[in-house]
Parts: C-alpha cells; sequence; structure tokens
C-alpha cells in the first residue's frame, strides 16, 4: 500500500540537450531546438522523483495526463532542469505543478497527474510482457 504522499513534495530531474531531444532529430527541416516531447519526458521524470519515496517495493508512479506550456527555445548545450510538486491529491491522482528552467528562465511549465501503481499489477492488467 502505498505511503501517504504529503503536498509540497518535490523531485527534480537535469540534462544537457543533445542532438537527439532536439527537433531536428525528428525531421531534417525543424531547428535544432529541445523539442516539447523531451521537456514533457523531462517534467514526468521529476514527477517520478517526487513520489518514488513514497512508493512500496514494487511500486511506480505512471503519468495519466498533462497540460503544460513550452514558451521558450533553447538549444544544443543547453542545461535544463525541471521541478516538480506536489500541488493536490484526488484520490490515487496526484495533481503536480512542474517547470522547466534554463538557469534561472523558464521555459514551460504546466500540470502533470500521475498515479502509484504495482508494476507485476499493472502489466498483468494491460497484458503488457515482462521485459
Amino acid at each position: 500500500m502505498v505511503k501517504p504522499v504529503p503536498i509540497g513534495a518535490k523531485g527534480a530531474a537535469e540534462e544537457r540537450v543533445q542532438y537527439e531531444h532536439t527537433l531536428t532529430a525528428h525531421h531534417h527541416q525543424l531547428p535544432p531546438i529541445y523539442s516539447t516531447p523531451d521537456m514533457v519526458r523531462l517534467m514526468e521524470m521529476a514527477g517520478f522523483y517526487a513520489l518514488q519515496p513514497f512508493c512500496e517495493p514494487g511500486e511506480i508512479s505512471v503519468g495519466t495526463s498533462i497540460q503544460i506550456e513550452h514558451r521558450v527555445p533553447v538549444g544544443i548545450n543547453a542545461v535544463v532542469r525541471a521541478s516538480a510538486e506536489v500541488e493536490s491529491i484526488d484520490g490515487r491522482f496526484y495533481h503536480i505543478h512542474v517547470a522547466v528552467f534554463e538557469g534561472k528562465r523558464e521555459i514551460g511549465s504546466g500540470t502533470i497527474t500521475r498515479t502509484i501503481v504495482r508494476v507485476d499489477e499493472f502489466l498483468k492488467k494491460h497484458d503488457i510482457p515482462k521485459p
């Protein structure tokens, strides 16, 4: 059973933007800027880290929804850092404020929702083979 998650629980994730994180990596006509899907991935990792200390062995959190804005482009070699903070809890769903920064400049923010699942049960329920 999940340990109680307090409002205000925090997580963070950081990476240096590489070519594979850019729009160009997806299509040669697009500019070499940090892609929104990669920004969302970093936000989700920060949310994962905010909840993981409250998971029991065999449990993880998974994303269920996102509502974000990506407002500022950054290029290759930029260091971007995502922060996550649990804002509210609705039953088994955790609403988490997320933001991504390059230095002090916010490049995107929004809300993600995650829930905690038992990995074995989750995979079995959705007929997904174990790796």
